[in-house]
């Protein structure tokens, strides 16, 4: 809705334009920007909280650190590293993954409990 109502025209079209569908100045992005997150009844959310969660989408089909750093348009890793947050889904699955290892090494053990 919002790219067919306020985004430039065409596969180039900016996502946002300023007031006169150009592309926004810094000077004029705070006021449209607060203007956007109000009329979607959103509070404490950052532009740059759009750049996180895209970073953090991108990251869920394992992308190679290189790929990521190019995606983001990082030099570093370690900056490429900042924005990776990992998702609750991937943190229960590792969890889930050691928690199996631990019990199978459990059953393995002597049953005299030397644990050799």
């Amino acid at each position: 809705m919002h790219l067919n109502t306020y985004a430039g025209e065409g596969d180039e079209g900016l996502v946002f334009v300023g007031p006169k569908s150009a592309q926004l100045r810094r000077a004029n992005f705070t006021r449209t920007w607060s203007k956007a997150v109000t009329a979607a009844n959103l509070s404490g959310f950052h532009f740059h909280d759009l750049r996180h969660t895209g970073n953090t989408f991108a990251s869920q089909p394992r992308p190679t650190l290189r790929e990521l750093m190019n995606r983001m348009g990082h030099s570093t890793t370690w900056a490429a590293l900042i924005f990776q947050h990992t998702a609750m889904e991937r943190d229960r699955a590792i969890a889930d993954a050691l928690g199996k290892l631990a019990e199978e090494a459990l059953n393995k053990q002597d049953p005299d409990g030397s644990g050799t």
